[in-house]
């Protein structure tokens, strides 16, 4: 059951992964950065299956069903060992990604008529509580800015607490003053290290699992008269 349940963990930790990654995809386009979420994902349901050999094995202590079931979870270990390094892999690339990408998705923006990249601009400024790439200053040299003509940034920038903002730039203090830029890499950052947390503890409970099924086979192995009567039994 404990291995039921850390494959429902697993599952929830991917999904969890996959509808985070979808509100900030515009600022980080490798679309790789998903294959640990992936994996992840795969290894819960496989856990399932393995959970059902683990029961049955032991229930039985089927040699060939335990050692099965080691050999399983031997390379489910791996696997996760493998989320893990990914999922380092990728953290270090955030920064890189969307440094390179926020700028573009920035001069895309088209507050009047808001496609799919200016949706994610004002999701993030208003989940993220941020104005601009590095400050509400940045929204001068986007093409939307100066085409409105109205020196005002868009009212995601506005702080929830200033209920007259207009986001007029004459008034900055009604604005959020922290550039999103910092902070998309902190959560891009923070969704990858749930991976892999969720990776190391489990690849953990993998662990427990191999020691149990090997005592278990070795127990079998060295003790005959345990044998004799676990046979005798299947006889009587």
């Amino acid at each position: 059951w404990d291995i039921e349940g850390a494959a429902g963990i697993l599952c929830y930790v991917g999904a969890y992964v996959f509808i985070t990654y979808d509100d900030y995809d515009h600022f980080f386009e490798d679309v790789y950065t998903l294959i640990p979420a992936v994996v992840i994902i795969a290894v819960g349901a496989l856990l399932f299956i393995i959970g059902l050999i683990g029961c049955c094995a032991t229930i039985r202590e089927s040699r060939c069903g335990l050692a099965t079931f080691v050999i399983i979870l031997l390379l489910v270990f791996v696997t996760e060992v493998v989320v893990v390094v990914l999922g380092y892999v990728y953290r270090a690339k955030v920064e890189n990604e969307v440094d390179r990408s926020i700028q573009k998705v920035y001069k895309t923006y088209n507050g009047t008529n808001p496609d799919a990249a200016s949706r994610a601009i004002d999701y993030v400024q208003r989940q993220l509580h941020c104005c601009g790439i590095h400050n509400y200053s940045d929204w001068e040299n986007t093409d939307w800015f100066k085409e409105t003509k109205n020196q005002s940034v868009p009212l995601s920038c506005c702080r929830e607490t200033a209920s007259s903002c207009n986001g007029s730039l004459a008034n900055p203090s009604d604005l959020y003053a922290e550039g999103c830029e910092a902070l998309v890499v902190k959560k891009l950052q923070e969704i990858m290290m749930h991976v892999i947390w969720a990776a190391l503890a489990f690849a953990a409970i993998q662990l427990l699992g191999m020691l149990c099924a090997c005592i278990v086979l070795c127990r079998r192995s060295r003790d005959p008269a345990y044998e004799l009567l676990i046979t005798g039994g299947a006889y009587a």
